[in-house]
């Protein structure tokens, strides 16, 4: 009688053992279940976001350009082009290339590739004034050297590398404000492509 009740003892010890283990390991899958929440949260946030203009320039200029004629060495007549240029400068992140890893157990949003700026340059000339020879006219050719020339200048007057610096800021602001769910759940940004440093929410 004595050995039944030592079985019978055992037996409950085992089975309260049993339902702690299953109640224990219920508990942590929970866990599991509130960080995969977490990832597919922010991943199905990052999947939306698409190209991004982080700055746009504009600038323009007013080109006035002499063309004059000569006949055994003396300028005999002469004729000018006033051109006006408009130019407008883009900086942009295709966003679809950007790889981010999602760090669900240290709350951490990790930028694993960031992929180059792309800046556009595109100036648009207008003829302003022509001021034409009745010996020496203006050909077709005269004014698309005078508006290719144009559009070169203004190419040149746009600083690139500030363009890139400005960008990558204006670019490390928007992405704060982009994160605004990892915020809500406590993560940090953080930035392994060195190209625009650690961002902190």
């Amino acid at each position: 009688m004595r050995n039944y009740k030592t079985i019978l003892s055992f037996a409950a010890g085992a089975g309260v053992m049993v339902l702690l283990f299953f109640g224990l390991k219920s508990c942590l899958n929970l866990g599991k279940k509130t960080e995969k929440s977490d990832y597919y949260i922010l991943t199905n946030q990052i999947s939306k976001m698409n190209k991004m203009v982080v700055i746009e320039q504009n600038s323009s200029t007013m080109q006035k350009t002499k063309m004059g004629y000569e006949f055994l060495g003396k300028e005999v007549s002469s004729n000018s082009i006033i051109t006006y240029t408009k130019t407008n400068a883009q900086v942009s992140y295709d966003l679809n290339k950007m790889k981010l890893e999602v760090d669900s157990i240290n709350k951490k949003l990790i930028i694993a590739e960031l992929p180059d700026a792309d800046i556009r340059i595109t100036p648009s000339v207008e003829i302003q004034s022509l001021d034409d020879s009745f010996f020496n006219r203006i050909s077709e050719r005269d004014i698309k050297n005078v508006t290719t020339k144009a559009k070169e200048t203004a190419v040149k007057s746009i600083d690139q590398n500030q363009l890139r610096s400005e960008g990558r800021k204006q670019l490390m602001e928007n992405l704060d404000n982009i994160f605004v769910l990892a915020k809500a759940l406590n993560y940090t940004i953080e930035d392994k492509t060195g190209k625009i440093g650690v961002l902190g929410l």
